[in-house]
């Protein structure tokens, strides 16, 4: 990168157009984005990112929204492309230390709002778009494109400046007759690219991936066919803001005489909301999981929170026999219409399908049957895309690095003259020419930690992390006024040996090194607390990487009596 770093404030000129993601570039989720010109900031989504073994105690993960935080007096507003917790989901979090204006359809705002503590619902102002409306942010003028993805009044954002127009895409695919929501709008997009577009800022997730997009009408052809020869009970899990599957479980299960019961705060919440909007008429057919109870087994189809294996989701706690309504039994079938290709979600899925099958229980995926579609655009539908807009820049975001790269080099091959691949963090300029990245801010992740909010990589996070992996180890010395040694040391050992004999065999080996740690140290030494943890904490890492090959969190106290 050139030595072309704009000044510390980082404040976009008049005369130029920046681009910064501050999530969702080389990942999935935690979507977030920033435009600027002339000293102002538009902020696009704001997304979470589901947290996973490596991060013990942790739900969700959120993008670090320091570097817009410490300018939101020059926060023009917040944009939303659509309801997906990827890009909405960070709000509730992060929204009390922006305090900007949040910009959404209705259907959009209405998910935000069902997910606000009524304190925030009163605080946070959404203005509502229609689908396909403009609206002013000076200096951007904005205008949504309805588009087709998995959720209702999907939109891209088309962004005016004086430097130039800006698509940004957002999540979307090609469906000439989806079953819930809008046809893309090839004519806007048309239009769009005979005015002249600038850049176009895509998603990724699916650039890898040669076919074009299948249509959500073909899942609902499989469920139909598939769910009459299933004879016991149907477990089907999707995403819970899935509004087009609900649709065609709810006409499968009618075709062959079940009832449909949903399972899982989301879902209902979603459900109920897409219902208010009329986009769910089945809504008032489903029954709770007190209802479903009671009827016969192969009467019943369960949709349930937790395709990715969330560990507090409904199918997670289903399987484990923690979920205090619902059960498996021998012979059930749990349907997975979802993706199951997220790299990070992988491990935890194979997971909670072998628990699935060791209980008997039938397991189908995308994979074996046609029940999942993915609402993000294969090769097939960005080449039509960049053929409507024809930009003379793309910047591929939403997916992971080889998404990236594989997105650049279509719209190469597709005549685009020119590609950057963005990184978290760095500002992209997009006029004038030449573009190019210049400059690094701060950027990273934080987590909500039960309910702190703190960087990811916080030392208490990084503990945690650290205990999972290699165990912790306790060590209380009791000392007198002259740095002698009152009693033998006592130890804590967690996660590092079995309960028993040789816990205690190992403890009374360990008392027994602090012991000669502190006896060799000098005596003016053994007087201060803080030389005796630090020994004290040496000499018992040193023996337990020697006999264990772990390197524990071990943590000393030192009582002076």
């Amino acid at each position: 990168m050139q030595d072309v770093s704009p000044p510390l404030s980082h404040r976009p000129p008049d005369g130029a157009l920046w681009f910064l993601p501050l999530g969702g570039t080389g990942e999935f989720g935690i979507n977030i984005s920033l435009y600027g010109t002339a000293g102002k900031w538009l902020m696009v989504d704001c997304g979470v990112m589901i947290a996973d073994d490596t991060t013990p105690g942790v739900e969700v993960i959120l993008p670090d929204p320091t570097f817009i935080v410490e300018r939101k007096a020059d926060l023009v507003g917040l944009v939303l492309t659509h309801g997906h917790d990827d890009h909405i989901g960070a709000i509730e979090y992060l929204w009390p230390l922006l305090e900007c204006p949040i910009y959404a359809t209705p259907y959009t705002a209405a998910l935000v709002r069902s997910k606000l503590s009524p304190h925030l619902q009163r605080q946070i102002k959404i203005q509502e778009i229609p689908p396909g409306g403009s609206f002013d942010l000076a200096p951007f003028a904005c205008r949504y494109i309805p588009v087709t993805h998995s959720i209702p009044e999907a939109q891209m954002l088309v962004i005016e400046t004086p430097q130039g127009r800006v698509l940004h895409t957002g999540d979307w695919r090609f469906d000439a007759d989806p079953l819930i929501g809008s046809v893309s709008d090839e004519a806007a997009l048309q239009a769009l690219g005979d005015a002249g577009l600038l850049a176009l800022v895509g998603n990724s997730t699916n650039a890898t991936v040669s076919d074009a997009s299948k249509p959500e009408r073909s899942v609902l052809e499989g469920l139909i066919a598939l769910f009459p020869q299933i004879k016991q009970r149907i477990i089907l899990t999707c995403v819970s803001s899935q509004i087009a599957r609900l649709h065609s479980v709810a006409a499968a299960a009618r075709d062959c005489g079940r009832q449909v019961g949903l399972v899982g705060r989301s879902l209902w919440r979603n459900a109920s909301v897409a219902a208010s909007f009329g986009y769910l008429p089945e809504y008032e057919s489903f029954l709770d999981e007190d209802e479903v109870r009671h009827l016969p087994q192969d009467r019943v189809v369960l949709v349930v929170t937790g395709s990715q294996a969330e560990r507090r989701a409904a199918l997670s706690r289903i399987a484990t026999g923690s979920h205090p309504s619902v059960s498996l039994r021998e012979g059930d079938t749990v349907l997975f219409s979802s993706r199951d290709n997220i790299p990070s979600r992988q491990a935890p899925l194979a997971a909670l399908q072998n628990i699935l099958c060791a209980k008997g229980v039938k397991v189908l995926t995308r994979r074996d049957v046609p029940i999942h579609v993915s609402g993000h655009p294969p090769q097939e539908d960005l080449r039509h895309l960049f053929s409507l807009t024809r930009p003379r820049l793309v910047l591929p975001v939403h997916g992971e690095a080889r998404h990236q790269e594989a997105h650049a080099k279509l719209a190469r091959d597709c005549g685009v003259g020119h590609t950057l691949v963005p990184k978290d963090g760095t500002i992209l300029r997009l006029a004038p020419e030449p573009y190019e990245g210049i400059a690094e801010v701060p950027h990273g992740r934080w987590a909500l930690d039960g309910k702190i909010m703190r960087p990811l990589n916080h030392a208490a996070a990084k503990d945690r992390r650290k205990m999972a992996e290699s165990g912790a180890v306790v060590v209380t010395v009791v000392m007198d006024e002259k740095g002698r040694i009152c009693d033998t040391p006592r130890l804590s050992l967690l996660g590092l040996v079995e309960n028993g004999p040789n816990e205690e065999s190992f403890s009374e080996t360990l008392a027994t090194i602090v012991q000669g740690a502190v006896d060799r140290m000098p005596k003016s030494a053994r007087l201060d607390p803080v030389a005796v943890r630090h020994a004290v904490s040496l000499a018992v890492r040193r023996y337990v990487t020697e006999t264990q090959g772990k390197k524990p969190v071990t943590d000393v106290h030192v009582v002076r009596v």
